[in-house]
């Protein structure tokens, strides 16, 4: 095996410094999450944390790093773009941790909500426009889907509404696609 294929130490404790900053930031929330701590889930020396990130908000910003892996809402039926959206985000929530630390953080921390609107608005503007008729109002309606993806999850996930944890996928998707349908397709009025 060359050095060329084998994976190098460094590679696999920035990948552990990551998993275990994820974790912990989803857990904790940015202001509780310690590099003490996330140094001791990694099983390294918080000192590797330091070398690596160099700081708290820097780490965050690497364990942040997140895709929303949106689908061509280019390439679906315009009438089902709003419910396909719906179910793509609950299936990002439910299965990413790197997301909900993103949020709890977000709340707290002002870094962390930049973070956030950066994320956001650099993807879900191009999902956006793709299916914009007037281009000028490509920020407004990202802006509206963010309130609707942000304001779902943070009553489901963080604040656990009773009446939110109890829906299905199903019935999140039959609630909350129409409202995602009119502001990827429809008008205020």
């Amino acid at each position: 095996m060359t050095s060329e294929t084998t994976p190098r130490r460094s590679d696999a404790t920035r990948a552990a410094i990551l998993t275990a900053a994820r974790e912990r930031f989803a857990a904790d929330g940015y202001e509780r999450a310690t590099i003490r701590a996330i140094a001791a889930d990694a099983r390294i020396d918080p000192s590797m944390v330091m070398r690596y990130y160099g700081n708290k908000e820097k780490l965050f910003a690497a364990a942040a790093e997140f895709d929303l892996r949106l689908p061509d809402l280019a390439a679906a039926p315009r009438d089902t773009v709003g419910a396909r959206l719906a179910g793509h985000l609950v299936d990002r929530w439910e299965n990413d941790e790197t997301l909900m630390a993103l949020l709890r953080a977000g709340v707290t921390n002002p870094a962390a909500a930049e973070r956030m609107r950066q994320l956001f608005t650099a993807q879900l503007g191009p999902a956006v426009a793709a299916l914009a008729t007037n281009p000028a109002e490509v920020p407004l309606r990202a802006g509206l889907l963010a309130t609707q993806a942000l304001g779902f999850a943070l009553t489901r996930y963080v604040l656990r509404f009773p009446p939110v944890i109890a829906m299905d996928r199903a019935t999140v998707v039959a609630w909350l696609g129409p409202t995602l349908q009119r502001y990827l397709t429809g008008s205020p009025e």
